[in-house]
């Protein structure tokens, strides 16, 4: 696996609100292999901070757990980027 997908894999597991089933989808990664990954390339404080907010329940991190209303991320102003720049409002 490229440095590249591993610094995305783990950009991703921070991300509250990115699932581990997405993480699945895009690089076959399982949760229990998500924690392995976290656990070895993060020092051990920072390790534990992600556990506890993974399971704290701020985090959207499990499908099943999630707000039904919440079918994806979409940022607000995502209409009205183009050419990656904002556009005028």
């Amino acid at each position: 696996m490229e440095l590249k997908d591993i610094d995305r894999i783990i950009e991703m597991a921070w991300e509250d609100r990115t699932t581990f089933e997405a993480i699945k989808i895009q690089f076959n990664f399982s949760e229990a292999d998500v924690i392995l990954l976290m656990r070895k390339e993060l020092k051990r404080s920072s390790f534990n901070l992600w556990r506890k907010r993974v399971n704290s329940g701020v985090s959207q991190k499990h499908l099943l757990k999630r707000n039904a209303d919440i079918s994806r991320f979409k940022c607000s102003r995502q209409n009205s980027i183009s050419m990656n720049k904002i556009s005028k409002r």
